[in-house]
């Protein structure tokens, strides 16, 4: 008999040659397919989830307020998993889109303070009875969002409050990046160090000694968490560090 084919995610990223990083990877070692669209470079979304076990959006370097065309189309195309009630993942910018989606409002900080390097989040009550969070999560955004009605917050911070939340069974939003190798965050050192001069910005080499520090229980929580929404396999991260 052929052998029944993996269940498919739906990828959605934002630039050419961005990855779904460790995410892409821990799903692939959890039994799924990617099906990976870049809605920028003209890839269409689908109709229906019917054929995908859920969907991941990541983040990028444009605003979820850009009135781009693929931007309002994502935006409204959202609507698909909340509907059909499919596991939604969003990151930074798929979160935001999520929020303004539901109502919600995106924006930066009067005083354009930013977090672009590593920063302590605190899980909420709520967010404590689903797993264990690690202390300091890698960030890289200039804009924050409020939390949509009827969501329930699950981890915020100092400088911007809202850091992850759930809507509904099924819909998950977090502004930080879990996502990262080591080779994409020494990509995106080199090419955002134009952004290290903003207002609460680290530098580069903090960014990168940081992972030395923290990004053990920055993945630990990743695996715990992807396994929480798509119900994946548990897995052990201490295995292998991804390249």
């Amino acid at each position: 008999m052929p052998q029944k084919p993996n269940p498919k995610i739906l990828i959605v990223l934002h630039q050419e040659l961005s990855s779904p990083g460790r995410v892409g990877h821990l799903l692939l070692e959890g039994g799924f397919d990617l099906d990976i669209r870049r809605p920028p470079l003209g890839d269409p979304l689908p109709e229906t989830l019917e054929l995908h076990a859920g969907a991941v959006v990541f983040g990028g370097p444009m605003s979820a307020n850009d009135k781009d065309e693929f931007v309002r189309r994502e935006t409204d195309w959202l609507a698909v998993p909340l509907k059909e009630d499919k596991p939604f993942l969003g990151i930074c910018l798929g979160a935001q889109m999520l929020v303004n989606h539901l109502g919600g409002n995106v924006a930066g900080r009067e005083d354009g303070l930013v977090e672009i390097g590593w920063y302590p989040i605190r899980p909420t009550e709520a967010g404590e009875e689903l797993l264990q969070w690690p202390e300091m999560v890698y960030q890289f955004h200039r804009e924050g969002f409020s939390l949509p009605q009827g969501a329930t917050l699950l981890a915020g911070a100092e400088a911007y409050p809202n850091q992850a939340f759930r809507y509904g069974a099924n819909a998950w939003g977090i502004q930080f990046h879990a996502e990262l190798t080591r080779a994409m965050m020494q990509r995106w050192v080199v090419r955002g160090a134009q952004r290290f001069t903003l207002p609460g910005a680290q530098q580069g080499r903090d960014h990168l000694g940081g992972r030395f520090i923290w990004d053990m229980h920055l993945k630990r929580w990743l695996v715990e968490f992807l396994d929480l929404i798509f119900h994946t396999p548990r897995r052990h991260p201490e295995e292998t560090e991804r390249r």
